[in-house]
């Protein structure tokens, strides 16, 4: 799969289509290979954009880069992903101010995705509820593969940080740092992805979650940031 070279913002202005509704127009079948058109792909996100978060959702110029690259590692192309310096073994951690779009993003670009690297979204928040209601139960089902499963089912574990490092049954655990070495370990096994949005620095990570998940960490995402001038979109 390839992704046709980013262009001005000025071109891409004028060159974005009137609507890319489905994930097809924004590629075609070149010798046997799919050829990704960005401007489509960018007008594929502000359409689904707008669908599910209303007529003002919108691109702004400043975000086009980080969904460059985002895009290139959805679609696995191997020449600009090493040109950008994206590993694609390796999951995502987008981070990026509050409210500037990470979450909205990562369910816009999942249409990318093969099946096989396909992932579900869930809010750290949510999972530290269930692990509150059930235990290391709650964890079991992020951390622990099916007996027909040869490698863990892909994760984007929504705004970390955002938890509460909560009780169970006066049990203290911190939850997402439990979920995020267990997930580790399948990475390291058998390459199982998982991905990250926050808004919290390297060491405000590390604070949280320790040095010994921070090392892992690593090891096991592609650090894809926004703007720090990007726009408050809430």
């Amino acid at each position: 799969m390839y992704l046709n070279p980013i262009i001005s913002t000025h071109q891409i202005q004028k060159t974005m289509p009137n609507h890319c509704k489905l994930i097809t127009d924004t590629f075609e079948i070149q010798n046997e290979h799919k050829v990704y058109d960005f401007n489509k792909c960018l007008k594929f996100i502000d359409y689904h954009g707008k669908q599910h978060y209303g007529q003002s959702f919108k691109i702004n110029i400043i975000d086009i880069p980080t969904i460059y690259k985002l895009i290139i590692y959805m679609i696995k192309d191997q020449n600009m992903a090493l040109k950008e310096r994206i590993d694609l073994s390796k999951g995502i951690l987008l981070s990026g101010p509050i409210g500037c779009g990470k979450t909205s993003i990562m369910h816009l670009i999942r249409p990318f995705a093969s099946p096989l690297s396909d992932y579900k979204i869930k809010t750290c928040r949510e999972l530290s509820f269930e692990f509150a209601k059930n235990g290391f139960d709650a964890i079991n089902k992020y951390t622990l593969k099916q007996n027909c499963q040869s490698r863990l089912p892909g994760y984007c574990f929504d705004d970390l940080g955002a938890e509460q490092q909560i009780k169970h049954f006066g049990n203290d655990c911190n939850v997402m740092a439990e979920v995020l070495i267990s997930r580790y370990e399948q990475f390291v096994e058998n390459n199982s992805i998982t991905h990250l949005t926050s808004n919290l620095s390297a060491s405000e990570i590390e604070m949280l979650y320790g040095n010994r998940l921070r090392s892992r960490m690593r090891n096991m995402f592609n650090g894809i940031s926004f703007n720090i001038n990007s726009n408050d979109k809430r």
